[in-house]
């Protein structure tokens, strides 16, 4: 009864941790970012949109498919006056009252509209092809946003490792102050400094670890993970890749960027809309066929020889000649609308290029500082280690000894967090080149 009462509380102990672990998942960046697209809402919101496009292109097909109708008519006619005298002739005695029935079938084929149906077809196919466009658009959206948050998380979590290994330095550096308090080598100042020094550094690792439980809920929130999940990061610091010429992110962005593809598309879409206005200028040509049936015997089902059916076939030919003097105008609009996307594309040209090098130019300043800040973390750990010496033999104050000490604390953070920059400026240059995913 003891050992069972014994593996129920270790039990018990161990539950909550137990809990928190199922709640812990470990992370790749690649990882964030196919959950990422996978739950992304606006994603299924332009996928939404694709579908929409697809069912507008199914129903402008419908258009080209032969039309068809049928009608019945039921009429039922009181003569008050049912005596007709025309003339000297005879009078020509009515009925009170009469029935009909007529019935109608047609079917039509527009054999040549000028190419309307085709041009508006290859035009809607061409926007289906940009809502396909604005999809890969908002992925890489959702992708750039995985990978930031992703790093914000990973910046705090270096953060709070540095910070842990600063404090076990000030309590090691404490315990000594208060040894040598004891046996008055140093005052009593001293000591409060370094306590000083752990209540600051205490206090950054609060507020490091608050803004940790944000990101962290964000990040949970977008990748479609219950809320509760604590995340642990992988270090993505050696996803970076070499860099390139800058020339070759200018050509990938110009072949790559779903704006300037959008725009290319849309001047196709226009130009199908110049021929469509042109063919308004181009007769027409039908084929139809048409069956009646005229009841006028009165009775819904007629005796043998009280009904006719013809039958019709026929062939329309129509011209408005009227639009070879009007139509000008409506297609130089078309045209005009057509110049827009032309100019729009410069214009957008010129701005992925600008943006282009310019984060070109940031990933360059984030690894160059990197550079730098390994060379200054070099410098302040020997500082450090100086006055770590100096103060031990009594030869360096209080305020150097934590000067040095602060120094090298600031310096890893800073490593860390430019290591952390220099990966989001180098996927930032890759969004930029419209692909993110090489």
């Amino acid at each position: 009864m003891i050992h069972r009462t014994i593996k129920l509380s270790c039990f018990a102990l161990l539950l909550p941790g137990m809990l928190y672990a199922q709640n812990v998942k470990k992370l790749t960046i690649q990882e964030a970012i196919q959950l990422g697209v996978e739950n992304s809402k606006n994603l299924k919101l332009s996928q939404n949109r694709i579908e929409q496009n697809m069912a507008q292109l199914d129903i402008v097909k419908d258009n080209a498919l032969p039309s068809a109708s049928a009608s019945a008519i039921y009429n039922h006619a009181e003569i008050p006056t049912d005596k007709l005298t025309i003339g000297g002739a005879d009078a020509i005695n009515l009925p009170k009252r009469a029935d009909a029935y007529i019935g109608l079938a047609s079917v039509s084929q527009l054999v040549y509209g000028g190419g309307k149906l085709k041009y508006a077809r290859e035009s809607t196919k061409l926007l289906a092809d940009v809502a396909r466009l604005d999809a890969d658009k908002v992925k890489e959206e959702v992708t750039f946003a995985a990978i930031d948050t992703y790093y914000a998380l990973y910046k705090l979590s270096q953060s709070h490792k540095v910070v842990d290994q600063n404090l076990e330095s000030i309590a090691s550096q404490l315990k000594q102050a208060e040894r040598f308090f004891e046996q008055g080598i140093v005052t009593k100042n001293d000591v409060l400094r370094f306590q000083l020094q752990q209540s600051n550094v205490t206090l950054t690792k609060l507020e490091i670890e608050g803004n940790q439980r944000i990101v962290n809920y964000n990040l949970d929130v977008l990748l479609g993970l219950p809320e509760d999940t604590q995340i642990e990061i992988a270090d993505p610091a050696g996803d970076a890749m070499a860099m390139e010429p800058l020339t070759n992110y200018l050509d990938r962005g110009m072949n790559t960027r779903q704006e300037l593809k959008e725009l290319d598309l849309r001047n196709k879409a226009a130009d199908f809309d110049v021929k469509s206005v042109k063919a308004n200028t181009l007769p027409t040509f039908s084929l139809g066929a048409d069956v009646y049936y005229i009841n006028p015997s009165g009775n819904f089902i007629p005796s043998n020889h009280q009904y006719i059916v013809p039958m019709t076939v026929g062939a329309t030919l129509s011209w408005n000649i009227g639009n070879l003097w009007t139509n000008k105008n409506k297609v130089s609009k078309a045209r005009i609308q057509q110049d827009e996307f032309v100019i729009q594309k410069t214009i957008q040209s010129d701005n992925v290029r600008t943006e282009i090098n310019k984060n070109y130019q940031n990933y360059q300043v984030a690894k160059n500082k990197i550079n730098v800040l390994e060379t200054s973390i070099a410098q302040a750990t020997e500082n450090d280690r100086l006055y770590a010496s100096r103060y031990k033999n009594n030869v360096a104050s209080v305020t150097d000894r934590i000067d040095a000490e602060t120094l090298l604390f600031q310096a890893r953070i800073n490593l860390e967090i430019a290591k952390a920059d220099a990966g989001i400026a180098y996927y930032t240059l890759l969004k930029s080149t419209g692909k993110i995913s090489q």
